[in-house]
């Protein structure tokens, strides 16, 4: 089992995080091949934290601006051109001996990402510190039938049909559906402390659809217990603590928005999905799936969280347009554009975790995670005694509260129970829309 530390950026002796270029690239090539990603992307994300950014500390960048357009020239030949050069340097970075594991994290975070399936399959590996040669066999299929988590997984697997590619031959589809549980389950019953929840198989069913099932297998097996262990306790209160961090950052950058969503209520259960399944259940083009993958396999296990921020603030101007009831922004956000200039997005989610890391913010998170919990407590506490009163009176009048007490509930006692429960009833069916 690899620790989470394992997964993080290798450093010089003197402390500071090596600074490096990607190989074959030219400073004007680099800056092409990164484009929207900027030049402070140029040393990797470690080089980043420590405000070693080709120049710019922390302290004196603001976030970048969405609001306008890219001012980076293009056109087909030179991005035809700039795309070889990087295929060339990603290649360079796997046949280097030992494979130059920080030059690869720089080129998933730069614009495109690992740019094919087949260097993607080669290069997560290698990220990961995965031994192809040395994948463990798959245990039997009593095994992992047997587990506890079996029937339920097959039901969401048997629901992810829109998961896989269209006009996928039906006994294809079967086939990969059959690996994508077995994938899961083989998982499950390598790391018995490990709990299965919905959304899970979104994430590897992109996994499989790019790498097969052995290396899936592979792949899960380390993020399980490090990108993803906090989603895969007997409860989400951790997940929760992760995304209580959204507050604070959009507050960072625009404490307007930030009072507006307190003001409405609408909590964070609107990027659960978001952050669980590696934003796999929401964005509807494979290859976005993909590049994301790139840059959250390169980076730290919240930058899902930043990138949520991102979006959010991305949105800003929508959402102060919208009336401030929870129902309302909620909808709102809860539905991704399908436009999203997401290599903007990357860059801003990256901008902002340098801006604002983790450890920077921790207190805050659990300041608003306190704050969420009061609300619950109090809400519990409203609804139960407006049940007593309109069952004296034979009335049901406490809807408005009870959808209240469901969103706060969910964003301050997360539990798979929970979710399970809501996500069967009917009349709680908007929370889920995607």
């Amino acid at each position: 089992m690899t620790s989470r530390d394992s997964l993080s950026f290798p450093q010089s002796a003197a402390g500071d995080v090596d600074r490096v270029s990607t190989p074959g690239l030219g400073t004007e090539d680099q800056c092409s091949a990164q484009s929207d990603v900027a030049p402070r992307f140029c040393s990797g994300y470690e080089a980043i934290k420590h405000g070693n950014d080709c120049g710019m500390s922390p302290a004196k960048r603001k976030p970048t601006s969405l609001s306008t357009k890219s001012q980076t020239c293009s056109s087909p030949a030179r991005d035809d051109f700039t795309k070889k050069k990087k295929i060339a340097a990603i290649h360079r970075a796997l046949r280097t001996e030992p494979v130059d594991v920080l030059t690869l994290r720089q080129l998933c975070i730069s614009r495109g990402g690992l740019l094919q399936d087949d260097l993607r399959k080669e290069a997560w590996a290698k990220l990961l510190f995965v031994d192809v040669n040395k994948i463990p066999s798959k245990p039997d299929i009593e095994t992992l039938h047997g587990h506890a988590d079996y029937n339920q997984v097959v039901l969401d697997v048997n629901r992810s049909l829109k998961r896989f590619p269209p006009g996928m031959e039906t006994e294809v589809r079967l086939g990969l559906q059959d690996q994508l549980t077995d994938v899961i389950m083989w998982v499950l019953v390598s790391h018995p402390e490990l709990h299965y929840y919905q959304g899970y198989h979104d994430i590897c069913v992109t996994f499989l659809l790019v790498v097969g099932e052995d290396l899936t297998f592979a792949l899960m097996d380390k993020l399980s217990v490090n990108h993803f262990r906090d989603f895969m306790d007997q409860n989400m209160n951790k997940t929760n603590h992760m995304l209580n961090y959204l507050y604070p950052i959009v507050g960072r950058a625009s404490p307007q928005l930030q009072e507006f969503m307190i003001r409405s209520e609408v909590g964070t259960i609107f990027s659960l999905s978001w952050l669980i399944t590696w934003y796999g259940h929401v964005l509807s083009e494979f290859p976005h799936i993909v590049r994301l993958y790139d840059f959250f396999i390169a980076c730290h296990p919240l930058m899902p969280i930043y990138l949520a921020a991102a979006i959010v603030l991305y949105r800003e101007s929508e959402v102060l347009a919208t009336d401030c009831e929870m129902c309302m922004v909620h909808s709102l956000l809860s539905k991704i554009p399908l436009d999203l200039p997401l290599e903007q997005l990357i860059t801003q989610a990256g901008d902002l975790y340098v801006q604002y890391p983790p450890d920077v913010l921790e207190s805050e998170a659990r300041m608003h995670y306190e704050i969420a919990q009061q609300k619950y407590e109090d809400n519990r506490k409203v609804v139960a005694a407006h049940r007593a009163l309109n069952n004296s009176r034979g009335t049901r009048n406490a809807n408005g509260l009870l959808v209240k007490l469901t969103v706060w509930s969910l964003t301050a006692a997360l539990s798979a129970a929970v979710l399970a429960v809501f996500r069967s009833t009917p009349q709680w069916e908007w929370l889920w829309r995607s």
